[in-house]
């Protein structure tokens, strides 16, 4: 079922999204890679706050490329999640409520998307170009020294992406096998 969204994602908004729903999102996101989100760790094992509010946010997997002339970004294709499964489960402890990423998760980020009624959903990887499309605006919030893998806020209009992951831990990596082998 195709589904727009608009961004903070809150639980209400999670409680009405199921594993293979396709969804547009629309609203503010933020962009974060493993470095970034080492930094963010770090930072709150220090005693520090987060950079970012992460309260009801959503993180999206990706580096991307330059900007042409006239446009927010470049490519904005997703990576790989699993690099932020050691990350992830305190980040979504502390509030935020989706991920946007590539490939699946590990059971400790499963138990913490359940914990925290979160969501994680997929963006089709090799599509940055087109992607990008859906970015209107781009600004490095913070960690500017890691260029591509600084922290970005974005602002996206009908971002599309599809649930993975549901806030009850169904998992569309599973599901989608158990369907094929039928």
């Amino acid at each position: 079922m195709d589904k727009h969204i608009t961004t903070p994602i809150t639980e209400e908004i999670t409680a009405d999204l199921h594993s293979g729903d396709y969804v547009y999102i629309t609203g503010e996101i933020y962009v974060a890679r493993d470095a970034a989100h080492k930094r963010m760790i770090e930072a709150l094992d220090r005693g520090d706050e987060l950079p970012i509010d992460i309260k009801d946010a959503t993180i999206y997997y990706m580096g991307p490329s330059p900007a042409r002339e006239g446009h927010p970004i470049g490519s904005a294709g997703p990576t790989t999640a699993t690099r932020m499964d050691k990350y992830a489960p305190r980040l979504l402890d502390l509030g935020e409520k989706a991920m946007i990423g590539k490939g699946k998760r590990s059971k400790e980020v499963i138990d913490a998307i359940i914990r925290n009624k979160a969501v994680y959903f997929a963006a089709v990887g090799g599509a940055g170009a087109l992607l990008s499309k859906c970015i209107k605006k781009s600004e490095v919030i913070c960690y500017d020294d890691l260029g591509a893998e600084a922290i970005r806020k974005l602002y996206v209009e009908n971002f599309p992406a599809i649930v993975v992951i549901d806030k009850d831990g169904n998992n569309l990596y599973e599901t989608a096998i158990k369907e094929f082998a039928k």
